[in-house]
Order: structure tokens, then sequence, then C-alpha cells
């Protein structure tokens, strides 16, 4: 699909040739317009002084955006608060764990960037569960990855730091552009209220993340355009695959590998529960007590009777392929159940065989068991004779 101008809710880069917008606008002759839909405010330090949060209480620092690592070094300027050479700084990507370069010593001991989500992040943040981390963040009630913390259950403070605020489109025609690619769910909060009636124009709309994928549904817009995703990583590459035609496939599941293999603990879990009748699922089963030797022979005779069983489906299918068969040489009604017959009694011979090995099997375990059972009575026997003997002798 051709595309002419496009909305990107972002400020321009720094240095556009290095972006990975180049390819649009060289390649497939696009019109690209950056602008940010919203603007970031820092919190005073007397409204963040009302948490009762410390910097130096913490020993390690999540950050999800570069904004996060601005406002997390200005207020721990404005506090006058020393920032130990001990803090660990864990990162979403590699862009934000190199931009901590202009506030500290980047060290790769103390710095552990994510490759792409925060999902894979947490799985980094699971060999460090002893650290007191720090979540500088915007003052948002819960988002995505407050969400996924709680459910990691790691030892963190949620620290709000800065706001988010839409600001005014009004300027802004929507009918200039042929798609408008978000980055945020604030992104899509700032185009509804700038534009209320955005769900009526005829334009496409880009989401990056689950988050403003999820904001975009909730208001009644469908996201031509998703990423991240295993072939387009970045919204560029999302972008450009819809112009030559190719799928980019599903999102990439922000959920950490600690979750999905809890989940997939709890299914099985669940379904061996269910398959048990006598017990609830609840309460775990307790393994009877068998001898070894028992619990063999038992094997043994289950088996020889599904074997049974198999013979027996066996003859019905042999039987069945039979008639298909004479039907089809166009044989007479008394031919065809002559062939049935036939079958049949072939099948028969191989389950009888099946049956009698089965009934063997059956009377070896009783035979066995027998004299256990009669060797167990003789003990319990002499052990009470014995125990009689000397209750007289003490009388004695």
């Amino acid at each position: 699909m051709k595309l002419k101008n496009i909305l990107i809710s972002q400020p321009e880069p720094e240095d556009l040739e290095k972006s990975p917008y180049k390819n649009l606008i060289q390649k497939h002759k696009v019109n690209l317009t950056f602008y940010k839909f919203f603007e970031v405010q820092g919190i005073s330090v007397s409204e963040f002084r009302k948490t009762r949060i410390h910097l130096t209480d913490h020993t390690a620092v999540i950050f999800n955006s570069k904004n996060s690592v601005d406002h997390f070094f200005r207020m721990a300027k404005e506090l006058r608060e020393v920032i130990p050479e001990s803090m660990k700084y864990f990162c979403t990507t590699e862009s934000i764990a190199l931009y901590l370069q202009n506030y500290i010593q980047y060290r790769k001991r103390k710095v552990f960037p994510g490759n792409q989500t925060f999902g894979e992040l947490i799985d980094i943040m699971t060999k460090h569960r002893d650290e007191k981390f720090i979540f500088p963040c915007s003052d948002e009630k819960q988002t995505e990855y407050t969400k996924l913390l709680d459910k990691s259950k790691f030892k963190y403070t949620k620290a709000p730091m800065y706001r988010s605020v839409p600001r005014d489109l009004k300027h802004l025609s929507l009918k200039d552009y042929d798609m408008i690619c978000l980055f945020s769910p604030i992104g899509v909060r700032s185009l509804l209220q700038n534009f209320p009636k955005a769900k009526e124009e005829v334009i496409l709309v880009a989401a990056f993340g689950p988050a403003t994928n999820k904001a975009l549904s909730a208001a009644g817009i469908k996201a031509t355009v998703i990423a991240p995703t295993k072939e387009s990583p970045s919204m560029a590459m999302a972008v450009e695959n819809f112009i030559m035609g190719k799928d980019s496939g599903p999102m990439i599941d922000q959920k950490p590998k600690i979750l999905k293999s809890k989940t997939s603990l709890r299914k099985s879990t669940t379904s061996s529960s269910s398959t048990s009748n006598d017990t609830p699922a609840t309460t775990p089963q307790r393994k009877a007590t068998k001898s070894v030797f028992t619990s063999k022979a038992k094997y043994k005779q289950l088996m020889e009777q599904k074997k049974a069983k198999a013979a027996e489906r066996r003859q019905i299918r042999a039987a069945e392929k039979a008639r298909k068969l004479a039907e089809s040489e166009g044989l007479s009604p008394e031919e065809v159940t002559k062939r049935m017959e036939a079958a049949k009694q072939a099948a028969a011979t191989t389950t009888r065989a099946t049956k009698t090995a089965a009934e063997k099997t059956a009377k070896t375990t009783v035979t066995k068991a027998e004299p256990k059972a009669k060797t167990a009575t003789k003990t319990t026997a002499v052990k009470k004779t014995a125990t009689r003997t000397r209750a007289t002798k003490k009388e004695e």
C-alpha cells in the first residue's frame, strides 16, 4: 500500500540520517512529520517528599525510558542525595543503558540492559531478587509494568517523579496524513482529547506496544500496524513491511518466562487433578505403599488387558475393511458376509491368544501373592507366642 504522509507522535531524532526512519524517506519516498503528543512535567521536590521515599534506601533502579533516567537524577540532585557507586541499574533497552553515561560511569557489572520488552528485563532481574528495587515512573495509578512486577513478586517501590500532560494538537489536521504512529496510552488519550471524532476519520493507525494497542481498542479504534513483532521489532520496520505488503506477525508477548512457566505448571496441575475422580483437586494424593513385586505383576496384567481390547478393535476394523473391499469388487451379499466372517475369525485368533496371556498373568500374581500372605500370618503367630512366653516368665 502507498503511504505519502505519516504523522509520528514522537520528537524528531537528533540525527535523522542515522535513525531507522531514513529508509522510509529515501526508499519509499514518504513524508514524515514528527510531533510529540504530550509533555513530560517533573514532580516537585515538596510533592515527592510527601511519598516518604528515600532513594538511598534502595540498591537497584529500574528504568523503562530516558525520561525516567533524567527525572531520577534530577530528583537526587534536588533532594541532595548522593547515589552510591554500588547502585545497580536495570534498563529495558540498550539505548537507555547507554544514555546512563550522561550521569554515571558506565560499567557492565552494575548496568543490566534488556533486549526489547519489559518482560525480558524481569527475567534478568530474577537473578538479583535480593536487591531492593526503585521504579521511577509517571504518576499513573497502575501500568502494564507495575502489573508485571507485582505478579513476579519483586521487592520494589513505585516512585512517581513525573507526569505526562496532553499537548494542544488543534493546529494539525488528520486529513493531511495517511497514517498516525502512536507509542503510548497517553498519546492515544491526547489524540482523543484533541480530536473527539478520530474514530470517524478514515486514517490508518499504527500502535507500538501492547498497552497502546489496548488503549486504542478501548477507544474503539483498530490498529492496522502493530509493533514490536519478531519480523519488525521497531515502528519504522513495521511501517515499511506494511508498505511492502508483508505480514508483520503477532505482537511480542511481554510476559516474562517465570510467569509463563508458572501458568504452564498451573495448567498441568489442574489437568492432573481433574483426571483423578477419587480425591479433590485441593488435597494431594498419597501414593499407596506397595511392594515392587506386586506392582510389576499388576502392571503386566493391565498391559495384557489393553492388548486384548486392542485386538477386539482390530477384529471390528478388519471386518469393516473386508465388507468395503467386497462391495467395491461388486460381489453378492452372501460372498460379502463370508469374507467378513473370515476376517473376524482371523482377528479372533489373536484376541484369544492375548486374553489367555492376560488370564495367565492374573493367575500367577494370585499364586505368587498367596505364599507371601501365608508367611506373613506365620510370622505374626510366632511373634504372639513369643510375647506370651515372656509374659509368663515375668509372672513366675
